[in-house]
């Protein structure tokens, strides 16, 4: 897969259950910080997309967890984001712990954008992403 977006990331004690593994729900965590970032990267701001009405929004989320993370471990979140109908797209995701490179998740998260009436409407800023593909 070809990616658009890498962040680093160390998984920190607290992140990790009594089996001594990041809990499965800290993962969603990791992606939507990158996908913040991805958006951020790319002129997008979240948060001043909401000031202005706009909510990017997640209507699904799939991740297949392959291996587990534990405490310390060095790990890199790399993304896409592509459109996939006229108001949603989805970020492709996978998390490869660092240095061997081993996948430890896959992840789909779709989402859409909802104006201030809750209708879906894809602003200016996040369609000018898909026409750079």
């Amino acid at each position: 897969m070809e990616y658009t977006h890498s962040l680093e990331f160390k998984v920190r004690d607290y992140e990790c259950d009594l089996q001594g593994v990041v809990n499965n729900a800290v993962y969603q965590n990791y992606l939507e910080h990158a996908r913040h970032e991805l958006l951020l990267a790319r002129g997008i701001d979240f948060a001043a997309l909401s000031r202005a009405g706009i909510d990017l929004v997640v209507v699904r989320a799939e991740l297949d967890y392959r291996q587990s993370l534990g405490s310390g471990d060095r790990f890199v979140v790399r993304s896409r984001i592509e459109q996939v109908s006229r108001v949603r797209f989805e970020f492709r995701q996978d998390i490869y712990r660092l240095p061997d490179e081993r996948l430890m998740l896959s992840a789909r998260i779709t989402g859409t954008s909802l104006n201030a009436r809750g209708r879906p409407q894809v602003p200016a800023e996040l369609a000018a992403l898909f026409d750079e593909a």
